[in-house]
């Protein structure tokens, strides 16, 4: 496998960057996700590193190079991160549960599969044309979908008709998260796939994020959509991020950080999630063998980058 990858995420206007967001790959399967810890409810930013950090490390136990079932991992893996804060929230004696969206994406076999709680997007571009996005888990698009005006969602949210930040579901809560899975779409050379918070799609046109993902490299159109997000709403921006990857990119079009899979052994694992969380017992999460190995890994790849 080869794909290019390029993320970015900012604070804005907000106290804390409570977005989390990274990818993982064996010699044989992809994993990326992202996080959108929730406001309003306590350390939203630990929910969103749970999340990801127990759903990259049963990728790591499951992808013996290649997941057995894509799409019954990544039910499995999501409501286990629901499960997670849910612990820990217990454990610390806290008030309230934190809460968090996510929405994951795995690349195996030719194949793209994903899956979504809440508001964070996915994209999926071919040849300059958007073929599908997840949809909001908001009683804003739910109402705007049964009135048969899904094509308008974003114009009448930008116009303020409807609080498109009440979502129905998320991870952290005391009811089961609903777990959207989306339809598998074999990849073709040059597809792209972004993930993002709800900072970015928010504040951007939908037209606007496909000219740039379809027109620039990603190392280019990542940041700056970024920064034409923090921009539109300067003085109140939430948190902006963004990941996103192009598949078997072409030689001139593959200024990020090239990813090739073939030359990996099949038991070597890297990601660049986050690990070693404050507050943790290493028992609550994963060993300390696989801690270490993570760490390992992250720091590898941040010598490559920095050498490139």
């Amino acid at each position: 496998m080869k794909f290019s990858v390029y993320q970015v995420s900012r604070r804005g206007a907000r106290l804390a960057n409570e977005d989390r967001m990274g990818y993982c790959y064996t010699h044989d399967s992809v994993l990326l996700g992202l996080a959108d810890g929730m406001g309003g409810h306590p350390r939203g930013d630990m929910a969103a590193q749970l999340a990801l950090q127990t759903i990259a490390a049963m990728f790591q136990r499951e992808a013996k190079p290649a997941l057995d079932d894509v799409r019954a991992f990544l039910r499995r893996a999501i409501l286990a991160a629901h499960e997670q804060i849910q612990r820990y929230a217990k454990a610390h004696s806290l008030s309230d549960f934190p809460r968090t969206t996510v929405v994951l994406c795995v690349l195996q076999k030719g194949v793209a599969q994903w899956a979504h709680v809440g508001d964070s997007r996915l994209y999926y571009l071919r040849n300059g044309a958007l073929l599908t996005r997840t949809r909001d888990h908001s009683h804003a698009e739910q109402r705007m979908l049964r009135a048969g005006e899904g094509a308008a969602l974003d114009a009448t949210l930008d116009g303020g008709a409807v609080n498109r930040n009440v979502l129905y579901t998320c991870l952290g809560s005391p009811q089961l998260p609903f777990v959207e899975i989306g339809v598998p779409q074999s990849l073709s050379p040059g597809d792209l796939v972004m993930l993002c918070s709800d900072g970015l799609w928010s504040q951007l046109p939908e037209a606007t994020i496909v000219r740039l993902l379809s027109e620039r490299v990603l190392s280019d159109a990542v940041p700056e959509m970024v920064e034409l997000a923090l921009r539109q709403n300067a003085a109140e921006s939430d948190n902006v991020t963004a990941l996103a990857m192009e598949w078997e990119a072409e030689a001139e079009r593959d200024t990020t950080q090239g990813v090739s899979t073939e030359g990996i052994k099949p038991g070597v694992f890297a990601s660049t999630f986050q690990s070693g969380l404050p507050d943790m017992q290493p028992d609550e999460l994963d060993d300390a063998a696989i801690e270490r190995s993570i760490a390992e890994i992250n720091e590898a790849i941040r010598r490559a980058a920095a050498r490139k």
